[in-house]
C-alpha cells in the first residue's frame, strides 16, 4: 500500500478525529496502530470501521519487533505519531508510564522509521514522513501580556507530562538532523470536540453538568489557555504533512485564549440553552485546590504556519463549543463506555475532598 499512512494512537481523541476526518478528505488508505489505554476507544471509530481504506492494529508503539513488521507489510509513505499518555494530573500521580510510552515509545518509532527509510528506493525515502504530534505545554508557562509561543521559544516544561513531550520533540529534532529522516513536528494548544476522554476540562464540565454534579475548577479559575476544535486542528495536521519543510515545527492554535472559568461559563451558557435545568448550570461551579505546577497561560503564535502553509482555525470557541456540547448531548451510548469502573475510581481520587 504505497499510499497509505500509519496512525499512532488512532483511537484517542485527536486521532480518532484526525482519522475521521483523513477518511472523508483523503484518499490513501489508513493504519492506525493503538495499544488500546485506559483512553483509546475503538467506539470513536465505528463510523469508519467497515472503509476499505481503514485498518486497526492493536499493537505498542514501544514493540520494535511489531513495529518493524507493519512497516514491511504496509510500506506507508507516512507516519503520524499521535501515541501519548498526555494528561497532567495522571503524569504527576504516575510519571513513569509518561517516559516509557511518550519518551522511549517515540525513540522505538523513530528507530523502525529510520530503519524502513534506509531500505526504501530514494524517491520513495525522499516522500516519506514522520510527523511528530506535540504541545505546547513544552513551552512552560507565560507571563500574563506576554507574546504567544512561536516556535523558536525556549523549552521550558513544568510537569512530568510536558518535560517527556519535550524530550520526545528534541528526539525527533535529532533524527532529523544526525540521520536525515524527514521528521515534522507540530505543537497544538488545548484541544476540544467530539470523543474526548472526560478526564479533561470541557468533557469533564458537560457530563458533571448533565448529572447535576458539582463541576471542579482548579485555583481561582483564571488559569488561561488557546483552545482549538479538533477539527481545525486535523486540518492543520494533513496541511502539514503536504506542505511542511522536512526540520521543521509549526505551531496551531485556535486563537481563543481565555480564562478556565470563562470556559466554564460558557459550557453553561449553552447548555442552559440546549437542556435547560431547574437553575443554571453555573450554580454547580466548585473551585478546588490547585494541581501541583499548573501552568499559568498558554498562548500560540500560528503565524508561522498561517503564512508558509495558508492554514488558519476556522472555528471560534462559541461555534466550536456549540457542536461540541451538542454531541456529547448526541452520543450518550459512547459516554456511557468511557465513564464506568476506572475513569470513576480516577475522578473520585483526582477530586474527592479538593473543594477549597
Amino acid at each position: 500500500m504505497q499510499n497509505s499512512i500509519i496512525v499512532t494512537g488512532g483511537a484517542g481523541f485527536i486521532g480518532s478525529n484526525f482519522i475521521h476526518r483523513w477518511i472523508e478528505m483523503e484518499d490513501a488508505s489508513v493504519i492506525n496502530l493503538d495499544k488500546l489505554t485506559y483512553a483509546g476507544n475503538l467506539a470513536s471509530l465505528q463510523a469508519v470501521t467497515e472503509s476499505p481504506r481503514y485498518q486497526f492494529v492493536h499493537g505498542d508503539i514501544c514493540d520494535q519487533e511489531s513495529v518493524r513488521r507493519l512497516l514491511e507489510t504496509h510500506a506507508p509513505r507516512a507516519i503520524v505519531h499521535f501515541a501519548a499518555e498526555s494528561h497532567v494530573d495522571r503524569s504527576i500521580h504516575g510519571p513513569a508510564e509518561f517516559v516509557r510510552t511518550n519518551i522511549e515509545g517515540t525513540f522505538k518509532l523513530l528507530e523502525e522509521a529510520r530503519r524502513y527509510c534506509e531500505s526504501l528506493a530514494p524517491v520513495a525515502r525522499e516522500r516519506f514522513r514522520f510527523l511528530h504530534v506535540s504541545t505546547d505545554e513544552v513551552y512552560g508557562s507565560l507571563e500574563p501580556q506576554g507574546p504567544g509561543f512561536c516556535e523558536t521559544t525556549p523549552y521550558a516544561p513544568n510537569s512530568p507530562y510536558s518535560a517527556s513531550k519535550a524530550a520526545s520533540d528534541h528526539l525527533v529534532r535529532a533524527y532529523h538532523h544526525t540521520y536525515r529522516l524527514s521528521t515534522l513536528t507540530t505543537n497544538c494548544s488545548n484541544n476540544y470536540g467530539p470523543y474526548q476522554f472526560p478526564e479533561k476540562l470541557i468533557p469533564l464540565m458537560i457530563l458533571n453538568a448533565l448529572q447535576g454534579a458539582a463541576l471542579p475548577v482548579y485555583g481561582d479559575g483564571e488559569h488561561r489557555r488557546d483552545w482549538l476544535y479538533v477539527v481545525d486542528h486535523c486540518d492543520a495536521i494533513r496541511a502539514v504533512l503536504v506542505k511542511g519543510q522536512p526540520g521543521q515545527t509549526y505551531n496551531i492554535g485556535g486563537e481563543q485564549e481565555m480564562s478556565n472559568i470563562e470556559v466554564v461559563n460558557i459550557i453553561c451558557e449553552v447548555l442552559d440553552k440546549l437542556r435547560p435545568a431547574a437553575r443554571s448550570y453555573s450554580k454547580l461551579v466548585q473551585f478546588v485546590k490547585d494541581r501541583p505546577g499548573h501552568d499559568r497561560r498558554y498562548a500560540m503564535n500560528i503565524s508561522k504556519i498561517r503564512r508558509e502553509l495558508g492554514w488558519e482555525p476556522k472555528e471560534s470557541f462559541k461555534s466550536g463549543i456549540r457542536k461540541t456540547v451538542e454531541w456529547y448531548l448526541a452520543n450518550p451510548q459512547w459516554v456511557s463506555g468511557v465513564t464506568s469502573g476506572s475513569y470513576r475510581d480516577w475522578i473520585k481520587k483526582q477530586y474527592q475532598g479538593a473543594s477549597n
